[in-house]
């Protein structure tokens, strides 16, 4: 296992964990900056973020300053209630694929999507085994195309919690099962071109945890997120907390990825309504720095 007690050398920052600063929206062009002044050498930035700066404008930001991405937030949400959506689902996917391409991303990560208007706040129906099937034909028509593009996908299974609005996909052996059925010939690849991005927050409760990482094996583990979990945890979707806060045995699950080959980044990734994004940038940026030398 590695030693991170002495540099953050695989330390990547998921814009999400500094979008906002004192409460206001920070610029990625400035989350970008304050990274790189502090030696950090990679981010995963989120699409909206991207957007609002420009998506060539971050190309050439992130070329200039010689940043890896780790990720790239993020493709999925594939489930709709008709033909149009499924289509405009479709076209999202292969546009957030290109995005991936011009930023250099590792991966495009896939938060597959739930019941259909669930998000929204009104569930167009109840047929989760239907949302499942729609994840798994949106995921197979999308690799074709990351294929051709060299760019790897990698299923997010979230928290359980999230089945209905967000990911349908709760396990990381569902994860594995949707990635087997589709890409088969991954398992033996040096690089598989759908894998898993095993987020410590979603999966660290699973008693299969340990097993499902060894199944994945390095060919399918295409990112690592840390933060941790808090009790009592206050909001289920914006009360992340900063690694070493929480239960989460975060290093015991490092070993466990490391030791099927993983080597590299630890993506910190906190959405924080009422603790971090209401602290200054700079401040996160290097707690962020401190706590992946001693907690993760």
């Amino acid at each position: 296992m590695r030693d991170f007690s002495q540099d953050h050398r695989w330390l990547s920052i998921n814009t999400a964990t500094v979008r906002r600063s004192r409460g206001v929206e920070l610029p990625l062009p400035r989350i970008i900056e304050a990274c790189a002044r502090r030696g950090i050498r990679a981010i995963s930035p989120w699409r909206d973020q991207v957007a609002a700066a420009g998506l060539g404008p971050i190309s050439r930001l992130v070329r200039t300053h010689g940043l890896e991405l780790s990720g790239y937030c993020r493709g999925g949400m594939f489930p709709a209630v008709d033909a149009a959506g499924l289509a405009a689902a479709r076209d999202d996917n292969r546009r957030a694929l290109d995005e991936a391409c011009e930023l250099g991303a590792a991966c495009l990560v896939l938060v597959v999507g739930g019941l259909p208007g669930a998000l929204a706040g009104r569930a167009a129906h109840k047929d989760i085994a239907l949302a499942r099937s729609q994840v798994r034909d949106g995921i197979g028509q999308l690799l074709e195309e990351a294929r051709r593009a060299n760019m790897p996908l990698a299923i997010e299974p979230l928290h359980p919690m999230y089945a209905a609005d967000r990911a349908c996909v709760n396990t990381l052996e569902q994860a594995l099962d949707l990635c087997d059925e589709l890409d088969p010939s991954g398992a033996a690849a040096a690089r598989a071109a759908l894998g898993v991005a095993v987020d410590v927050y979603h999966v660290w409760w699973d008693p299969k945890l340990r097993q499902q990482i060894e199944r994945a094996g390095r060919s399918r583990l295409h990112a690592f997120h840390v933060c941790d979990w808090l009790t009592p945890t206050t909001d289920l979707l914006n009360d992340r907390g900063m690694m070493g806060d929480g239960v989460i045995d975060i290093a015991r699950i490092r070993s466990w990825v490391e030791a099927q080959g993983w080597a590299g980044y630890s993506e910190v990734e906190i959405f924080s309504t009422g603790n971090w994004w209401r602290r200054d940038h700079e401040e996160v940026l290097d707690t962020c720095i401190a706590r992946h030398r001693s907690a993760v």
